[in-house]
């Protein structure tokens, strides 16, 4: 039977070396004041300690100094598990520091190892990872030196198929923030953008014997409907009540709880860009390769857009009137919608449907998808790509790996340089006013997110599309298919590349 806590008082549950799993998606859905509680409570007695957190996509608020970078910062974790670490301003930085162990594993992929565990399975098979960088063969999850942990991901054959197995550590404390508790302890998600893996880990957690926390923002006398209740009473052990920060007007219509017709997803996505931290940028070259990427589009395709130079494509097609005869869809959990970007990265406006991310993964995984666009840090000669590491700071491989290993039409968008790169676009023709020092295409990628190999194995169609031409990678490599109006082969292009490629 669940207690309704306070939040100091549901964080005395957790103990030295629990194994804490999060519910959240990047920036949103955060148990704030369940990590300011731990931090408060760790800050006062050193304890708990030694905890290793896993959490899907992240769990970042954007702020250095909020949610959980403080207990991270400061000592309490020896080990984390993460997807994504775009909004954790703090902790995407000292992971490169050997200061804990910190893994970094495909988003989906620990999404499906939750959801196994809670079925008394081990771990999860899958085909997603194979040949890139978390394959053992190659580097491995680890992040950094401490991180040598050869349990999380095994390369298997099984009847002749290769696969790699994807395993967590016991999974002891779920950390959850849902909308309302009614008085049996149900729990409802109807205010939130996503519920992301909350059922499967709370019920990974009980069946570990381990304790369900809850923040709720109200606590409500009639139940809602069975089929809206997301986690049933029976997992929670904790209910925190905490008053909701208020939220800008703009970002209620993420949460479903009014519709919002085609014709308006424009105009909502404004005014949220407007109110965002991180405001989505607009230039010469990204509505170039936005423009150009749009028209790889067919009617009733299935997509998925990734964050930067990608997100251009949606507002072109959204001008040529595409974007209303095709399914935008985001890892979260939300298909049929317009996916915003930014903080609130994660949600969407208009969705049809919000359901939980591993059947989001599901329809990945399985090539459901009919093409995808994704940004990149570099390509290399062979056509494989790097999307999750820098220099100086780790953002993580996300959804990306999922989303790319399988879908029939992938589509990288990128500028051909950056740090300096000028762009300007007259009547068509594009001219490169000065170059960027920093090469996006190199001999060989620091790491890999996306095999070559492996795609031209699939029979993917695979295209690389920047501001001034357009590859398609071939058995061979890289091959020129399309360069612009205005654009001079030799010079813009082929000078500009550290090897050769076919035309």
């Amino acid at each position: 039977m669940y207690e309704l806590m306070t939040s100091d008082e549901a964080i005395r549950l957790i103990r030295d070396g629990d194994c804490i799993c999060v519910n959240s998606f990047v920036g949103i859905e955060n148990p704030v004041e369940l990590h300011e509680a731990l931090y408060r409570r760790y800050q006062r007695m050193q304890s708990p300690r030694h905890l290793t957190v896993v959490s899907s996509a992240g769990f970042g608020v954007w702020d250095e100094n909020r949610n959980a970078e403080g207990y991270i910062r400061e000592g309490a974790v020896d080990r984390l598990i993460c997807g994504h670490f775009g909004a954790m301003l703090s902790t995407k930085k000292i992971v490169l520091e050997d200061r804990f162990e910190a893994y970094n594993l495909p988003l989906g992929c620990i999404s499906h190892a939750i959801r196994a565990q809670a079925s008394g399975l081990p771990g999860a098979l899958s085909k997603v990872g194979l040949d890139i960088f978390v394959d053992p063969r190659n580097e491995g999850p680890g992040i950094n030196r401490l991180s040598i942990d050869d349990t999380l991901i095994k390369y298997v054959e099984l009847d002749g198929e290769e696969y790699l197995y994807y395993k967590l550590p016991k999974l002891t404390v779920a950390l959850i923030k849902g909308t309302a508790a009614d008085r049996k302890g149900n729990i409802s998600f109807d205010d939130q953008f996503m519920s992301g893996d909350a059922l499967s880990i709370c019920q990974a957690v009980k069946s570990n014997r381990g304790t369900v926390i809850v923040q709720v923002d109200k606590l409500v006398d009639t139940p809602t409907r069975p089929r809206n209740t997301i986690i049933p009473g029976c997992l929670v052990d904790a209910i925190v009540v905490v008053e909701p920060e208020k939220r800008n007007a703009a970002y209620t219509a993420l949460t479903g709880s009014f519709e919002i017709p085609y014709e308006d997803w424009s105009s909502w996505n404004e005014k949220i860009d407007t109110v965002s931290l991180l405001q989505s940028k607009n230039s010469t070259a990204g509505n170039i390769i936005g423009r150009r990427a749009s028209a790889e589009l067919r009617v009733d395709d299935i997509v998925n857009i990734g964050i930067g130079l990608p997100e251009m494509v949606s507002r072109h097609a959204r001008k040529s009137g595409m974007l209303d005869n095709i399914t935008l869809t985001v890892e979260s959990g939300g298909i049929g919608g317009f996916p915003v970007s930014g903080e609130a990265f994660g949600a969407m406006i208009g969705a049809a449907s919000v359901y939980d991310m591993a059947n989001q993964f599901d329809l990945y995984d399985n090539g459901g998808l009919d093409i995808c666009f994704m940004g990149a840090y570099e390509v290399d000669e062979k056509g494989n790509v790097n999307a999750h590491r820098s220099d100086g700071a780790f953002a993580g491989i996300g959804g990306f790996a999922n989303i790319t290993a399988r879908t029939p039409t992938v589509v990288f968008c990128l500028t051909f340089n950056t740090k300096g790169l000028e762009v300007t676009q007259k009547k068509g023709t594009v001219n490169i006013e000065k170059e960027g020092s920093i090469p996006k295409f190199v001999k060989k990628v620091k790491s890999i997110s996306f095999s070559a190999k492996r795609a031209i194995q699939n029979g993917q169609k695979v295209l690389y599309i920047t501001e001034r031409c357009v590859f398609r990678l071939t058995p061979k490599g890289l091959k020129l298919i399309e360069a612009y109006p205005g654009i001079d082969i030799e010079r813009d292009i082929l000078k500009q590349l550290p090897f050769p490629v076919e035309q």
